[in-house]
């Protein structure tokens, strides 16, 4: 009897041990449960903030964009503005350096070593620096081929050795500010000579009318 009863208070022992890991183990299980549903909130969180952050730095970018769009545009805009001033006032200057030069063309050349003579030379030396200093460039007419945008035609002669449409001869120098023209240039221009059948036409023409 007494092997009996400590038998089976061994096996009462171990079955009161089961049931209290059972239920343990099922304490356990919502714990889990509730940790992986607390990870999954996270995560959609996250989720959502790095979409947030993406959508404001794609935001920040278009505007940096734009802004810095607007700030060339402004900046062409007012260098534009400044080319338009500048053009205007050294136009005014243009005619002074015309008057200079054709004085100190037709000057006799005695009077070239004269103080005074040396002194306005240094003034038309010194207008020429200023229009270097702004950009201004003389345009080229010498043996160019005549382009109505740089050059305008004084007249229209024909010419020894000058192929048709040719520049012969500059009359007034003309200048850009850049690649815009503030002053054509005044220029001759070399017309073709008529072929001799064109010029025996000319006359038969004329006596019929």
């Amino acid at each position: 009897m007494h092997k009996g009863t400590k038998k089976t208070k061994k096996a009462h022992d171990e079955e009161q041990e089961a049931k209290a890991e059972a239920t343990a183990a099922e304490a356990e299980a919502p714990e889990e449960v509730v940790e992986e549903t607390e990870l999954e909130r996270l995560k959609r969180e996250l989720s959502a903030a790095q979409a947030q952050a993406s959508e404001y730095l794609d935001g920040w970018q278009r505007a940096q964009a734009e802004f810095a769009n607007y700030r060339k545009r402004q900046d062409a805009e007012w260098e534009q503005r400044r080319q338009m001033s500048n053009a205007a006032l050294l136009s005014r200057v243009l005619p002074i350096v015309d008057d200079l030069e054709r004085a100190a063309e037709t000057l006799p050349e005695g009077l070239r070593s004269l103080t005074w003579i040396e002194g306005v030379f240094l003034i038309l030396r010194k207008l020429e620096m200023v229009l270097e200093s702004e950009g201004v460039q003389p345009i080229l007419t010498e043996g160019q081929a005549f382009d109505p945008v740089y050059h305008e035609a004084v007249t229209y002669e024909e010419a020894d050795g000058y192929e048709d449409g040719q520049i012969i001869g500059e009359v007034q120098r003309g200048y850009l500010l850049g690649t815009r023209v503030i002053r054509p240039a005044l220029v001759r221009v070399a017309r073709a000579r008529p072929r001799p059948a064109e010029a025996d036409q000319e006359p038969e023409a004329a006596e019929e009318e």
